[in-house]
């Protein structure tokens, strides 16, 4: 029961972050210029309703409501003015969406497996050379931004060597093995930040789990290291690591805006970015909401994931 009464009170919480950030974004949005509709030529007439219909003239707090109740709970988030004109913007985000999932889905498979094994490895082997030269790129990796791996993947994966496509390949063959090359370097160039942040933090639980008086007590009762680290090391400090395993997914999705835009991956990502440059404020509403609410979604799912993966939590106890 005090399980149900924190999920429903997180769950509240977040539609109230929520709102509050979606009501910021319309606000400052709205105290933007609006292009005039007699610039969109033949879809004059098409802008102006749709302007209309999200009460445009009407004063500024009315026009917050029609928002959230046309879009937000409606579904109807007008038609985009710049990027793609008359073409309603819903519809758009949906065409894109799969490209954004494949290359985070593809980024996630490699570097959550990938991070763990490094993190293991560098743990086992901790205070050795194997141990200083994987610490050694973990801090290079995370300090550097992904969008610098980017280019160097282009220039020497790309370019140089020429193993795989400047850019992802167009058309929607998403399993195809010409698709899943062309997507590579942008999955190489996600991936590495989250390799090295997962490979630290296996490697800083490990070692302590290694120290602890219990492993002590399992080799004494007679099981080897690789017993006792495989038995009980591993599964102990596991349980801290899964939640941010879920949480990188949100780090990579965030991170796929430049990278998207570098390897013309046509997801939503890329999209995000051009609205913003373009000035297509329907879009950019859209998309804001549909982060916000990933990231959102992700913090609740990592707080409730630790109650069921650790026995010890009891969460909503006081």
């Amino acid at each position: 029961m005090n399980m149900l009464k924190y999920v429903l009170k997180r769950i509240a919480l977040m539609f109230f972050v929520l709102f509050v950030i979606m009501t910021m974004c319309f606000i400052l949005i709205k105290l933007l210029p609006v292009t005039d509709a007699a610039q969109f030529g033949k879809d004059m007439n098409l802008i102006l309703q749709r302007r209309e219909a999200l009460g445009y003239n009407k004063p500024l707090l009315e026009q917050l409501f029609i928002f959230f109740q046309r879009s937000v709970f409606g579904g109807d988030w007008g038609i985009s003015e710049a990027l793609y004109r008359g073409q309603d913007v819903w519809a758009v985000f949906i065409s894109k969406l799969p490209a954004t999932i494949m290359v985070n889905i593809y980024s996630m498979c490699f570097s959550v497996p990938t991070g763990l094994l490094l993190g293991i490895y560098a743990a086992l082997k901790k205070n050795k050379w194997q141990d200083h030269v994987i610490s050694t790129l973990v801090v290079v990796f995370i300090s550097v931004p992904s969008y610098v791996y980017a280019f160097l993947v282009q220039y020497l994966l790309c370019f140089k060597l020429d193993l795989f496509p400047l850019q992802m390949n167009s058309g929607t063959d998403y399993f195809s093995f010409s698709m899943f090359m062309s997507v590579v370097p942008a999955v190489l160039s996600l991936a590495f930040g989250s390799i090295a942040g997962l490979a630290r933090y296996v490697r800083a639980e490990l070692s302590e789990v290694l120290t602890s008086d219990f492993m002590l007590l399992a080799r004494t009762k007679g099981l080897t290291r690789s017993q006792a680290t495989i038995r009980h090391a591993l599964r102990n400090s596991m349980v801290p690591v899964f939640p941010m395993i879920l949480g990188e997914f949100v780090a990579i999705l965030s991170g796929s805006l430049i990278i998207e835009k570098i390897f013309g991956v046509p997801g939503v990502g890329q999209l995000y970015v051009n609205s913003i440059t373009a000035l297509d404020y329907n879009f950019f509403m859209l998309l804001s909401a549909f982060y916000t609410l990933v990231g959102l979604t992700a913090g609740i799912v990592v707080d409730i994931s630790y109650g069921f993966i650790d026995p010890r939590i009891r969460m909503g106890e006081r």
